[in-house]
């Protein structure tokens, strides 16, 4: 993977970004996906912001290899610190858990006044970012699920507006596994809920011989919950 050929999620990532439009990549690594952004005309410039000091300093390398130092603002800083308020179109995070996206979102959202879309790429959790998507006015408009290299990955693409409307019916499974991954009921979606069925009850196995104390019987209930919510949906 590099600028010139992205792996198969961020390539999906970046095709999400609005035309011509300013974006930030917060989480940015080597700052491929600005870069690819920015050199296929897809994003008129960027912002890369990376905390780490090591690919902070990879995507200020990978910014000046491909002469684009007056279209990409490389930035060191904790989440939407990196931008100012109004600066960004767009805002893609990508390969984070969905709890770090939510919390990422939720300490800078200050900074999203005139953003018009986000795009995020949760490894884990999506169910976080769908919760705060609702709480915060903010409309899912798209999901996608794909498979690479053995992974599954989730896209969820939000912009301003009614917040409950995809989740019209059944709320509940909607938040936990998706309003529009669901109505389509992919492959890619049934294999991952399919393992995640196994996993879940496996998990419970283990609880049921675990000592029954308030804490156990707690847990237990929110793995049986959790395997009632996919069961209804894998059907």
């Amino acid at each position: 993977m590099n600028e010139v050929k992205l792996s198969k999620r961020l390539e999906a990532v970046a095709k999400e970004i609005p035309p011509q439009s300013i974006v930030a990549d917060i989480g940015s690594d080597h700052a491929y996906l600005p870069c690819y952004a920015v050199l296929n005309g897809i994003a008129s410039s960027a912002i890369a912001g990376e905390v780490v000091e090591g690919p902070f300093q990879s995507a200020l390398s990978k910014v000046r290899e491909c002469g684009l130092e007056n279209k990409i603002s490389v930035r060191k800083g904790n989440g939407l610190a990196v931008i100012e308020r109004g600066e960004p179109d767009a805002i893609t995070i990508a390969g984070m858990g969905g709890a770090l996206i939510r919390d990422i979102l939720e300490n800078g959202k200050d900074k999203l006044h005139g953003v018009t879309r986000l795009i995020l790429q949760p490894n884990i959790g999506a169910h976080n970012i769908r919760e705060w998507l609702i709480e915060n006015r903010w409309e899912l408009k798209k999901e996608l699920i794909l498979k690479e290299d053995g992974k599954i990955y989730e896209i969820l693409v939000a912009e301003m507006g009614d917040s409950l409307k995809p989740y019209e019916e059944k709320k509940e499974h909607s938040i936990f596994l998706g309003p529009f991954l669901i109505r389509e009921k992919s492959d890619v979606f049934i294999e991952k809920w399919s393992y995640e069925l196994k996993n879940q009850k496996r998990i419970l196995m283990q609880l049921e011989q675990a000592a029954d104390t308030e804490e156990t019987k707690e847990k237990r209930q929110e793995i049986l919950h959790k395997i009632q919510l996919i069961e209804e949906v894998l059907g």
